[in-house]
């Protein structure tokens, strides 16, 4: 048995997963996102409520550098800058795997989700930002730190889009570059190209009920948004041979949306297919959960969950 975590600014999520692939959900505490000694005594009280454990897989936002193994969490302040895997050793006395949320995702809906059946998949993250993981043929595809799969970031974003052409700043991100696909994806993308384009302040979710009520603005806000978008996922598709994208974050919770997308990249690949490539995660509510258990469990030499 191992234990998994799904931990985030507000939240530590727990479970249990065993080698017949059994995943059993523990608890979910408060972050005690200040305090790493606080930090590492709630983990330790959820382990120990689970019994005795070979080890501890965690999925969490933020990427480790490959040289120094140290992780950047801008929303965990007291793990950010640290060598987590080695200090969560340490403290727990277990081995302790981390896996990037994105890529968590990405193997939860490869293997228990939309992906599943699929030799290559790209699990797309449109939350707060943009992200992404890829596995293939069963695995995942890791580079230094956690980074492959991050297609939010280089700039490279159109500086015209939408019918009419309509011009789009470089907007700076906050990885120090400017013109990133994060800073105009994602949610907080998503209402920035609505302000910059009406000079009107609304929250990603208003502009897509707008959007489906027939807004024009908001109309012109989405075209935009997809055009930006659809162009650097279809060079993805082309590059990786995804033949499936699920989408996690808050925005994969318009299927409308989800939908617009993948026809716009579908008609940018080379493959043509009627098929639906870019669809909504079916990996559940804990995709977290599941990609570390499938990661701890593989580490460990046990049954994939």
């Amino acid at each position: 048995m191992i234990t998994c975590f799904d931990i985030g600014g507000s939240a530590i999520k727990c479970a249990v997963a065993t080698s017949d692939g059994q995943i059993g959900p523990l608890a979910r505490v408060a972050t005690p996102a200040h305090d790493f000694d606080a930090f590492t005594a709630a983990m330790r009280d959820l382990i120990d409520a689970g019994g005795p454990s070979r080890g501890v897989a965690i999925s969490i936002a933020g990427v480790i550098d490959p040289d120094s193994g140290r992780i950047k969490c801008a929303n965990i302040p007291c793990i950010d800058g640290r060598t987590l895997s080695a200090d969560l050793a340490a403290a727990l006395g277990l081995p302790v795997w981390i896996i990037n949320d994105a890529d968590s995702f990405a193997l939860a809906e490869a293997q228990a989700g939309a992906g599943r059946g699929h030799a290559n998949v790209f699990g797309l993250i449109l939350g707060t930002g943009v992200g992404g993981g890829l596995v293939y043929n069963g695995r995942l595809v890791g580079g230094p730190g956690g980074f492959a799969g991050e297609w939010g970031h280089g700039p490279v974003a159109a500086q015209f889009a939408g019918s009419p052409p309509q011009s789009i700043p470089r907007f700076p991100c906050g990885c120090g570059q400017a013109g990133c696909i994060d800073t105009v994806g994602g949610a907080r993308g998503l209402e920035r190209l609505h302000q910059h384009l009406h000079g009107e302040p609304l929250d990603s979710r208003a502009i897509i009920d707008a959007w489906q009520a027939g807004d024009a603005r908001a109309g012109r806000t989405i075209d935009c948004f997809v055009d930006l978008l659809s162009g650097p996922l279809a060079m993805l598709v082309n590059t990786v041979g995804a033949s499936i994208l699920p989408v996690g974050g808050g925005l994969a919770n318009s299927a409308a949306l989800v939908a617009r997308l993948d026809g716009a990249v579908r008609a940018g690949i080379l493959r043509k297919t009627d098929a639906p490539i870019i669809v909504p995660g079916q990996s559940g509510a804990e995709p977290g959960l599941i990609g570390a258990a499938w990661l701890g469990l593989e580490k460990v030499g046990g049954a994939h969950a």
